[in-house]
């Protein structure tokens, strides 16, 4: 019985192999889509404009934002985004003070919760913000973290 399986997995593997070396199977065709200019860029409002075509937003109270007041260590900094908003296509999440703003950018699907938690680095004292994308709009909320021992190389 190991012998069949053994060439069962040997014949799957090949097949893969001249899928790959013929060009029919790619990684890139495979991968989502990458906002390069966005993560790349220095600012907020070029992040934002990035990673969603406009810097333009609206705070709402609608949205909550938790971590940490102190984070003893910048390289580790959990952060907690929910938001009773409805009709939500993407979350955005930005360290204001950072060399590179962005942090993240979660694409949901039409019927998603909002509601996403990660950890981020942050090299200093500065604002966490959500960006909340809607079918109504681009809203925000931030959060101040004091942070005393930078994660981004400082």
């Amino acid at each position: 019985m190991q012998r069949r399986s053994f060439l069962k997995g040997s014949l799957a593997g090949s097949a893969v192999a001249v899928a790959v070396g013929a060009g029919l199977l790619s990684p890139r065709n495979v991968l989502a889509a990458w906002p390069q200019a966005a993560f790349d860029a220095k600012t907020v409002q070029d992040a934002l404009s990035g990673v969603l075509g406009s810097a333009d937003n609206t705070p709402s109270g609608d949205i909550s934002i938790k971590a940490p007041d102190i984070a003893e260590n910048g390289a580790v900094v959990p952060v907690t985004i929910e938001t009773k908003l409805t009709g939500i296509q993407s979350i955005a999440l930005l360290a204001e003070n950072n060399g590179n703003p962005l942090a993240a950018n979660f694409v949901m699907s039409s019927n998603s919760k909002g509601y996403v938690a990660t950890r981020i680095k942050m090299g200093k004292t500065s604002d966490v913000i959500a960006i909340v994308k809607t079918s109504k709009g681009t809203f925000s909320a931030r959060k101040n973290v004091k942070v005393t021992i930078g994660g981004c190389g400082g």
